[in-house]
């Protein structure tokens, strides 16, 4: 199953044990169809970043999805509103990021391309190529053009433009099926908080 997530809506419950996650969400409404199977989550998006999450209906499946994306076959792409105007017309990030469990720094690659300037901030259709996390919302900061409605990573007060959450969406995800092996490719188009802002409204 492939879902588009909300933002401001957990994939899984933190230790605070919250009931009202989209992995809930999603159990609930299977029971409901009566459809014998649980939803698994193969990848994740943090609380404030919306866009489409890949679910797998069993735990045998969710592994081989999870597989796919430690190889690195899954294409994931966001946009991101990025503070300032970002040089140039695309690039690559190549830098590591700390991984607390892992205690040490684990290599980490970020490719953008520019697809808009606004002049206070750049609209930019992001792909990372490792999987690290939050690490859209860590390169971007590290070459100093923060996501928009950052607070985690950058001051909010160091930065006029403000928007209420963290301006990254999950766009588009291309896989293949772990098992029919047919090459999938999913689209969300642009929620409305993030549309309304890029048009100055």
């Amino acid at each position: 199953m492939v879902v588009d997530k909300p933002s401001g809506m957990l994939v899984i419950p933190t230790p605070k044990k919250e009931t009202n996650t989209l992995t809930g969400l999603l159990n609930r409404e299977l029971d409901l169809r009566k459809i014998e199977a649980n939803a698994y989550p193969c990848h994740r998006l943090d609380r404030e970043t919306s866009g489409l999450i890949v679910y797998a209906k069993g735990k045998s499946v969710q592994k081989l999805m999870m597989d796919e994306f430690k190889k690195r076959a899954v294409k994931k792409t966001y946009i991101a509103f990025a503070q300032g105007s970002v040089k140039g017309p695309s690039g690559t990030i190549t830098r590591n990021i700390y991984d607390k469990n892992k205690a040490r720094s684990i290599p980490a690659i970020t490719k953008y391309k520019v697809t808009e300037r606004k002049g206070v901030f750049s609209v930019l259709e992001v792909e990372p190529v490792t999987g690290r996390t939050n690490q859209i919302r860590i390169h971007l900061k590290d070459i100093g053009h923060p996501i928009v409605g950052e607070s985690l990573y950058a001051f909010r007060k160091d930065y006029k433009l403000r928007f209420k959450r963290v301006a990254l969406h999950a766009k588009r995800i291309e896989f293949k099926h772990p098992v029919t092996k047919e090459l999938m490719a999913f689209e969300s188009p642009l929620p409305k908080d993030m549309e309304n802002f890029k048009l100055g409204g």
